[in-house]
């Protein structure tokens, strides 16, 4: 997971941090093992509710699985 300063302070980036944790915890255990995940957090990341962050990681991660099956 990768948040960086362009994303805010370091309490704005710790708490998207803790947030992406927690959604992505939920998500994993749908997601194929042999599939590598790279979380980059945009600056708008700082400032979005966790609720958008999740539909954000769901739609990403169903994409990166789909494009991994062809």
């Amino acid at each position: 997971m990768v948040v960086s300063k362009a994303v805010g302070n370091s309490v704005i980036r710790n708490r998207t941090k803790r947030v992406l944790r927690h959604e992505m915890a939920d998500l994993l255990p749908g997601l194929p093992t042999e599939l590598d995940v790279v979380i980059r957090a945009t600056p708008a990341a700082g400032t979005a509710p966790a609720a958008l962050l999740r539909d954000d990681l769901d739609r990403l991660l169903d994409a990166a699985v789909r494009r991994r099956r062809g």
